[in-house]
């Protein structure tokens, strides 16, 4: 899906979406409102549905980074703010954007995304957490909402339009686009609305830097990376500035009250945690065309001058370029320096798999299992690994115990459609791929897979059982049209393998 379509496709359903919620008449939006008054407009179950919408088509579109370490990192540091600021009517989603562009924005109902380009432009942790708790602020304030809640003498046509620019210029249109949505919607108002932005973009510093200094974080991270931003703006044409500034404008002001509510709070001398470091050399290794490129990146210092974490960066270049042996010895040199690092158990065990020294990999994937229990991007690596070495069986196994304890991504469901099926466990296979379905938002596949699976000769019927009430219960959640649809679209290949 090209970016212009993408965001014709959100633009489309955020209209879609306010004419559906404001309903045929104006006697419904007349209604008593009980709670928040934004909730005349848009309740909070709406902004779920909304960014859940938007996050399937963002999902869709290939750009969201599928890497365990980085996902399970930048999850890490941000539940620990929303849990400082969070009241608990919120979940949250932090996912990373394969763009290497300076951003990171917040979509209703707490999905939170940040470009890779925004990771490596960061200079500490407390930087990107400052950004994570600024974006997270916008969610739990509801700024959204607020925003349309303010426009609600206007008609419901600019309301609408209103909605699909903000949700457009969040998901990676930029301020610009977001502004001129506004522009057309109210005219010569267009001022107004833009102020109120603004002001929504100072209470998200306000509150997420209590949540900053609360979540054990230097309350002047989000200061300090608007400092960086703003001296990259002064350096470069408008048209070059970095995405973050169009759409959250930094100014001079904004970065003096930053600091001056830091000073409200503790002074902190945190240090970045070797997570932080791992997912900025993944992020970056990812940006090189050519593994001799990355290699060379690496190698630019001597091997005996580096860091840890440039050396990890470097036994990931040689992994690229199938020097092997080179990786070997850094990798087993990490382990024993730091043994709590799962991202060096993880590069150990696929270094001898590479070798060709499979009983060896498995022993370390064992060893790192009883440290580090059901820790996802090694029980994940782990399992890709055993699929490798044609352990189906076992990789199912493993991923099952995982998933039934942690919320699989789409992907990882497709990982255990994969292990189930080449187990020779059909019905469990199609029924992964049916979860995955469903979580990419197509309840008739995810249905279609289940039928299929219901048809099997060797099913056995506790799973019939399940299988019929998963189906009676997606059911309860589709359109008329959906019914109707499924009933003329045809059965899924017999193969879960091409799908999967």
């Amino acid at each position: 899906m090209s970016k212009s379509s993408s965001k014709a496709t959100l633009l489309t359903f955020a209209l879609a979406t306010v004419v559906f919620i404001s309903g045929a008449g104006a006697d419904e939006i007349k209604l008593p409102d009980m709670g928040s008054p934004a909730d005349a407009i848009l309740s909070a179950n709406d902004e779920v549905q909304i960014g859940r919408s938007i996050m399937r088509d963002i999902r869709n579109s290939g750009q969201v980074v599928e890497d365990p370490l980085v996902n399970e990192y930048i999850n890490e540091v941000g539940n620990k703010v929303a849990a400082q600021t969070n009241d608990g009517d919120h979940d949250f989603t932090f996912f990373v954007i394969d763009d290497h562009r300076i951003n990171a924005f917040a979509l209703p109902g707490g999905y939170i995304g940040v470009h890779t380009g925004l990771l490596e432009a960061s200079r500490s942790e407390d930087e990107l957490a400052g950004v994570l708790a600024h974006e997270v602020a916008h969610v739990t304030q509801r700024h959204i909402a607020r925003a349309i809640h303010a426009n609600s003498r206007q008609s419901l046509l600019s309301t609408a339009i209103m909605l699909g620019a903000m949700i457009a210029g969040a998901a990676g249109g930029g301020g610009d686009v977001m502004q001129a949505g506004i522009a057309v919607a109210q005219g010569t108002a267009a001022q107004q609305q833009i102020n109120f932005t603004r002001s929504n973009e100072h209470e998200a510093d306000r509150v997420g830097i209590a949540a900053l200094a609360d979540a054990g974080f230097d309350p002047y991270g989000m200061a300090s990376f608007f400092d960086v931003m703003s001296r990259q703006d002064s350096r470069a044409p408008d048209e070059r500035a970095p995405e973050f500034l169009r759409t959250h404008p930094v100014t001079s002001s904004r970065i003096a009250e930053a600091r001056n509510r830091a000073r409200n709070y503790p002074q902190v001398r945190s240090e970045d945690s070797i997570s932080y470091g791992i997912s900025k050399i993944r992020t970056i290794i990812d940006r090189f065309e050519t593994p001799k490129e990355a290699v060379a990146y690496f190698e630019k210092r001597p091997y005996q001058n580096q860091n840890e974490l440039e050396r990890y960066g470097r036994l990931l270049a040689y992994l690229r370029d199938g020097s092997y042996g080179k990786a070997l010895d850094i990798v087993e040199n990490l382990v024993d320096r730091n043994p709590e690092v799962i991202a060096y158990h993880i590069a150990l065990g696929d270094t001898q798999v590479l070798l060709g020294r499979h009983a060896e990999a498995i022993d370390t994937f064992e060893e790192a299992l009883k440290l580090f229990p059901r820790n996802v991007p090694l029980v994940i690596a782990y399992g890709e690994r055993l699929l490798e070495l044609q352990q189906p069986q076992k990789a199912h196994i493993l991923l099952l115990d995982l998933l039934n304890n942690v919320p699989p991504t789409p992907d990882q469901a497709r990982l255990i459609a994969r292990a189930a099926n080449e187990a020779g466990e059909m019905a469990e296979s199609l029924y992964y791929l049916s979860e995955y379905r469903l979580m990419i938002g197509d309840l008739v596949g995810g249905i279609n897979y289940l039928q299929q699976a219901l048809r099997l000769p060797e099913l056995q019927e506790i799973q019939r059982i399940r299988f019929e009430a998963r189906i009676d219960f997606i059911r309860e959640y589709m359109t008329e049209e959906q019914l109707r649809r499924m009933q003329h679209t045809p059965p899924p290949s017999q193969s879960a393998r091409n799908v999967a």
